[in-house]
C-alpha cells in the first residue's frame, strides 16, 4: 500500500462540505483501505471564516481559494460551492496544477461541461460529478460506465425533490400550489427563493448532463426546453385522476426514432399511476432509463441534502483517488455521436387540453374542426356545462408539439372559446 497520503482540497463548507469533512475524518481508516493509500484533507476554502462549523478543524480554513488550488501537492480538489464563477476558474486552475476534480456543480457542468472535460483531458486528470445530478442516487457512473456498451434511448426522471414534494402534497391532500409550497418551505425542502426549483432551472441543468452522457453528444443548458410547475392547479390533478394519472415535473431526454437527433426537456406532465415514477413520493428522486439491451431500469433515492450529496461526492473521491494511485484516469467526455438537439416543436407526445367555452350547440364541432385542420387527432372529449358556460377537456393522440401549439393558437381565436385553462403533456405510456 502507498504510504504517502493523497492530499485533498475542499472548496466550500456549507451543508454538503461540512458533511464531506465529517465523513473524511470519521471514516479515514476505511477510506485508506478502499483507496490503497491514506487520504488527507489539507485545506478548506470558505467565504466566511468566522462562521461556526462544528467538527471542522479551524486550522484548515482559508479564504484564499486560488492559492489553495494552486498548491502543487494537492491531488484532488472537491468543489461544492456551486454557481459559475469563481467555480469555473478554480476548477480549471486546479487542472493546470495537476489536480483531479470532484464537483457537485450542475449549473456549471450543464453550461461548460465540454470545456471542462477538454481541460481535464489536456492536463491528464479526472473530472467526476456524480453528485451534480441526483444526490446519493448512483446515476452518472452507471450511464457512463455500466451502460457504455448499450444504446440508451430514453431517460425519464424526477430529479428535483422540492417540486416532487409540492406536487405530491397537491395530489394527496388537494392543497393548492401556494399552500403546498409553504409547507415545503417550512420543512426546509424549498429555499426562501424557490425559483430555481419550481421554474425548472435545476431540473433542466440535470437534464442537460444526463442527455449528454446517455446519448454521447453535447447538450447544453440552452438546449433544454423548460417549463415550471407554478401553474399546475387542483383542477389539473382532478382531471389527471379521472384519467388514472398523477402529475410530476419530469426531465425527459429522448433519442429520435430515426436516431438522428435528441431532445431534452423539463415540464409538468401527467403519467399513469401504473408507471413506476408515479409512486415516487415527497422529496425523493427517481430516474427511469430505457435501453436496447438492458431494457427498463429505475434508480430511486434521496436526491438532495447534506448526507446524500456527500455520499455521492465521497464515492467520486474514492474513484478519483484510486485512479491517482494506479497512475491512470477514468472515462472522460464521450461526445462522438455529435447528434443535433431538436427543438421542442419536434417532440411527439399526447396532450390534455382544458378549454373554457360557451355552452351552446356547435361548439364541440368547431373545436374538433380546429384540431383536424392542424393534424392533431382527438382521443377523448369530456364536456360539462352550466349557466351558459362549459368546460371542454380534450385528450389527443400522439402529435408533434408544434402542431399542438398551432392548434391552441387557433382555438384562442374562436369566439366560442373563452380561454385555454391548461395544457398538460401526457407521458410514460
Amino acid at each position: 500500500m502507498r504510504t504517502r497520503p493523497l492530499k485533498v482540497a475542499l472548496l466550500g463548507c456549507g451543508v454538503v462540505g461540512s458533511e464531506v469533512t465529517r465523513i473524511m475524518t470519521t471514516h479515514a481508516d476505511d477510506l485508506t483501505q478502499r483507496i490503497g493509500a491514506p487520504v488527507e484533507l489539507v485545506g478548506i476554502a470558505v467565504r466566511r471564516p468566522d462562521r461556526v462549523r462544528e467538527g471542522v478543524p479551524a486550522e484548515l480554513i482559508t479564504t484564499d481559494a486560488t492559492a489553495l488550488v494552486k498548491r502543487d501537492d494537492i491531488d484532488v480538489v472537491v468543489e461544492v460551492i456551486g454557481g459559475i464563477e469563481p467555480a469555473r476558474t478554480l476548477i480549471t486552475t486546479a487542472f493546470e496544477h495537476g489536480a483531479s476534480v470532484v464537483s457537485a456543480n450542475k449549473a456549471l457542468l450543464a453550461q461548460d461541461g465540454a470545456a471542462l472535460h477538454a481541460a481535464a483531458e489536456k492536463h491528464g486528470v479526472d473530472l467526476y460529478y456524480e453528485a451534480a445530478v441526483a444526490g446519493a442516487i448512483p446515476l452518472v457512473r452507471p450511464l457512463r460506465e455500466s451502460l457504455a456498451g448499450d444504446k440508451v434511448n430514453r431517460v425519464l426522471g424526477i430529479v428535483n425533490g422540492t417540486t416532487n414534494f409540492i406536487l405530491d402534497k397537491m395530489d394527496s391532500s388537494g392543497a393548492g400550489y401556494s399552500e403546498a409550497l409553504d409547507e415545503a418551505t417550512a420543512l426546509g425542502y424549498a429555499e426562501a427563493d424557490p425559483t430555481a426549483d419550481v421554474e425548472g432551472f435545476d431540473a433542466a441543468a440535470k437534464a442537460a448532463i444526463l442527455a449528454g452522457i446517455a446519448f454521447h453528444t453535447r447538450v447544453r443548458l440552452d438546449d433544454v426546453y423548460r417549463e415550471g410547475m407554478t401553474e399546475v392547479t387542483a383542477a389539473d390533478f382532478a382531471s389527471a385522476k379521472q384519467m388514472g394519472c398523477t402529475i410530476k415535473l419530469l426531465a425527459i431526454c429522448e433519442r429520435a426514432a430515426d436516431g438522428r437527433s435528441v431532445t431534452a426537456r423539463v415540464h409538468p406532465a401527467m403519467i399513469p399511476l401504473t408507471h413506476p415514477l408515479a409512486s415516487v413520493r415527497e422529496a425523493y428522486n427517481a430516474v427511469f432509463i430505457e435501453a436496447d439491451a438492458a431494457g427498463q431500469l429505475m434508480f430511486y433515492g434521496p436526491g438532495a441534502g447534506g448526507s446524500p450529496t456527500a455520499s455521492a461526492v465521497l464515492g467520486d473521491l474514492v474513484a478519483v483517488c484510486r485512479n491517482k494511485v494506479a497512475g491512470t484516469t477514468g472515462p472522460g467526455e464521450s461526445a462522438y455521436t455529435r447528434l443535433p438537439v431538436s427543438t421542442m416543436g419536434d417532440v411527439v407526445t399526447r396532450y390534455h387540453i382544458s378549454l373554457d367555452v360557451a355552452d351552446k350547440p356547435g361548439v364541440l364541432a368547431q373545436v374538433a374542426t380546429v384540431f383536424a385542420e392542424h393534424g392533431v387527432s382527438i382521443d377523448t372529449v369530456r364536456q360539462q356545462g352550466k349557466d351558459g358556460e362549459a368546460s371542454l377537456v380534450v385528450v389527443t393522440h400522439r402529435a408533434a408539439d408544434a402542431a399542438l401549439s398551432a392548434t391552441v393558437e387557433a382555438l384562442r381565436k374562436l369566439d366560442t372559446v373563452r380561454g385555454v385553462a391548461s395544457i398538460m403533456r401526457v407521458e410514460g405510456e
